[in-house]
């Protein structure tokens, strides 16, 4: 885990007559390794007929379903994302031949899971059991992690803040006797996206989902971010 901060500083009178402040505005990060993945699945069908398009969109969903559940992921962990369904002309080069009315169906999964060790696993399975389509693979952290490193970029901020807000003081010859407020600014936590479903959607699109599938996917996750900031003006003498 690594920690940064950076910070500014100013000095002003406060809104009493006789007081006066230092501010300090301090940003702290705390750099860690994520705890969850969220994947993102779709299974697209067409068909001539509505009822038809949508009836194998069903079946391969689960069956998508029901095979990540045969290498450990829940319920819980699985939701519906979205659902269309949407008609079009075919064109001369089309399966279905020229000219006709071709149902289009796409149901969309979302996977959000601690286990982040079966990122590559949940896409091979999903794609081998009727997805066709990856739309993001993004790490994260969990709601208590990311608390967890607030609250340490926080400290940092803070830390950091006081300890160049003495810097600042003693080389001015004055003394902080006490703190005027504090603001805490909301936190940051990014996505990390992984490129990995580029790479799979590519391979059905050429057609080699066969070799794409025999492949274990590699995922490989990188690094999360957790910024907090802080404004302290300090009372001084």
């Amino acid at each position: 885990m690594l920690i940064a901060a950076a910070l500014t500083v100013g000095i002003a009178s406060a809104a009493e007559p006789n007081e006066k402040v230092i501010t300090v505005s301090g940003t702290g990060k705390v750099t860690t390794s994520p705890d969850t993945v969220i994947i993102s699945v779709a299974v697209e069908t067409e068909n001539t007929d509505s009822q038809k398009a949508q009836k194998e969109n069903a079946d391969k969903m689960a069956q998508c379903i029901n095979a990540l559940k045969s290498i450990g992921i829940t319920d819980s962990e699985m939701k519906t994302t979205g659902y269309t369904m949407y008609s079009y002309k075919s064109g001369s080069d089309s399966i279905f031949g020229g000219d006709k009315t071709i149902y289009h169906v796409r149901n969309t999964i979302q996977i959000k899971t601690s286990k982040i060790d079966l990122a590559g696993k949940i896409i091979d399975t999903a794609t081998s059991n009727g997805a066709n389509n990856v739309n993001s693979v993004r790490f994260t952290l969990s709601d208590e992690k990311s608390q967890e490193m607030r609250d340490s970029a926080l400290k940092a901020a803070v830390a950091q803040a006081r300890a160049d807000a003495d810097a600042v003081a003693s080389a001015m010859g004055i003394s902080i006797v006490g703190v005027y407020y504090v603001n805490v600014d909301s936190s940051y936590t990014p996505m990390v996206y992984a490129e990995t479903a580029m790479y799979k959607n590519a391979a059905m699109a050429t057609g080699s989902m066969d070799e794409a599938v025999m492949r274990a996917t590699p995922i490989e996750s990188s690094d999360v971010d957790v910024t907090a900031s802080v404004s302290v003006a300090y009372i001084i003498r």
